[in-house]
């Protein structure tokens, strides 16, 4: 939808610019290229790579700084719509639980520190001296 939407107020027709509204250019393009990052971050998650959870926290953190700029443009007096506030309100926090999530459940399992064993298998072959 992300992708949709925002191509379509991007490389559409002049309706489609004025039925966006009052919409601010650089949260327009960071939603759209943003769209193919989700679409990569939700494929990996699924399938339970760890690289996700990278993708998911700059995801994250990509949303969390432009919500920011966002912010400083409203408050600045700039034109903005509503609906963009809601928006990135339900990304930022979507992507704050998706990555918590994911660095919870994909992460791999810190080795002790100094170097220790690993945790014990129960289902590996016992070693012989």
């Amino acid at each position: 939808m992300t992708i949709l939407e925002g191509g379509s107020v991007l490389f559409g027709d002049e309706a489609a610019r004025r039925a966006a509204g009052s919409y601010v250019p650089f949260v327009l393009w960071f939603n759209f290229l943003a769209g193919f990052a989700y679409v990569a971050a939700g494929t990996g998650l699924w399938i339970r790579a760890r690289w996700s959870v990278g993708l998911s926290f700059a995801i994250l953190f990509g949303t969390a700084a432009v919500f920011l700029a966002f912010g400083l443009h409203v408050l600045s007096g700039g034109p903005y719509e509503l609906r963009t506030v809601v928006a990135m309100t339900l990304r930022t926090i979507v992507w704050l639980l998706l990555a918590l999530w994911a660095r919870r459940e994909l992460q791999p399992l810190e080795r002790p520190a100094g170097g220790g064993a690993p945790p014990h298998d129960p289902s590996a072959p016992a070693s012989r001296p």
